[in-house]
């Protein structure tokens, strides 16, 4: 006797798959619940992390750094680093269309007290520099103080092909005290009429 065609095919066939409920075994179930409970006796018995044997045991204060002397020097080269490199270039050179050379410019050679109006108000417009016309906007650093003003101003007076003489913070403390401007300098016109 033979049998059912269908029959033979479906006993070929594997069951079909179904879930069963598993639960975890219990010697992982231990070891997870070992490892939580080992975690919280660390934390809770270990010293705080902000103690200074962590790291390299510097402390704040050799982090900070020396603290200027009241009246002491400002490094200028280093204020021009962080607020004029960025668009005038570490070399003074500025960017050709974009943002005007401080090396050989007028305007920092020149009267001390335009520059120091510039770096007060900032100035917007057209300004020629070095026979070329350029179109933007400077900003204004009334957050810096005088000291670094004067320290910002020496320097680019002073260096690269520039010779001309530092100026005092008491220069720049006299324009702000003018308090007269509130605006930038719409161009160049505006800041000639400083010039005696």
């Amino acid at each position: 006797m033979s049998q059912d065609p269908v029959t033979r095919a479906q006993q070929r066939e594997n069951e079909d798959p179904e879930e069963a409920v598993r639960p975890m075994p219990v010697a992982a179930l231990l070891v997870a619940a070992g490892m939580v409970v080992w975690a919280v006796v660390y934390i809770l018995s270990t010293e705080p992390l902000t103690l200074s044997q962590f790291g390299d045991q510097r402390t704040r204060a050799e982090l900070s750094g020396p603290v200027a002397a009241a009246g002491g020097a400002v490094d200028g080269k280093a204020l021009y680093a962080a607020q004029c490199a960025a668009c005038h270039q570490a070399s003074g050179t500025g960017l050709p269309g974009v943002f005007p050379p401080l090396d050989g410019s007028e305007w920092v050679q020149g009267e001390p007290r335009v520059l120091a109006n510039i770096l007060l108000h900032g100035i917007t417009g057209e300004i020629t520099v070095k026979g070329n016309k350029y179109q933007g906007a400077m900003p204004a650093f009334p957050q810096l103080s005088d000291a670094e003003l004067a320290g910002i101003a020496s320097f680019i007076r002073g260096n690269w092909s520039n010779k001309a003489e530092p100026l005092q913070a008491e220069l720049f403390a006299k324009e702000r005290a003018d308090g007269s401007r509130t605006t930038p300098f719409e161009g160049e016109a505006a800041l000639k009429a400083l010039s005696p």
